[in-house]
């Protein structure tokens, strides 16, 4: 069902000179896009069959605004992807996961994603992500 790390989520205070920086160490951006729903941009990264997300917010209300106010630049989540989201949060929430989202939402690339509380495994956010491939 878990089909393999589908991403890295990094939240960034400048995206633009984020992806310098990136750039710098051989990487290409792939794609940059606004989720306004997530109050984001986003830059992606394709790494083999993975991605690295370079996220920005655009409001200060923002969940990345937020992160990087309280804990500063870095590693916001890690994505799995997977195959059914749907049928993967209804098994999580029955093993006692605490979810952030009960149904998935829309994200970038126009992705299918849940959120798991961090305080359900290890500290980590970890995003559940369904992308028709």
């Amino acid at each position: 069902m878990i089909r393999r790390i589908d991403h890295v989520g990094i939240a960034v205070k400048n995206l633009d000179e984020a992806i310098k920086l990136w750039e710098s160490l051989g990487l290409k951006v792939a794609e940059i896009e606004e989720v306004p729903e997530q109050k984001v941009r986003v830059a992606v990264f394709k790494v083999g069959e993975s991605r690295i997300e370079l996220l920005e917010g655009t409001s200060e209300d923002s969940p990345i605004s937020k992160f990087i106010a309280k804990r500063g630049e870095g590693i916001h989540h890690i994505a799995l992807g997977v195959e059914n989201i749907e049928e993967h949060l209804e098994k999580l929430k029955e093993q006692g996961f605490r979810l952030i989202d009960e149904k998935p939402r829309i994200g970038a690339g126009g992705a299918k994603i849940a959120f798991i509380h961090p305080k359900s495994i290890n500290g980590v956010l970890l995003e559940l992500c369904e992308r028709k491939e």
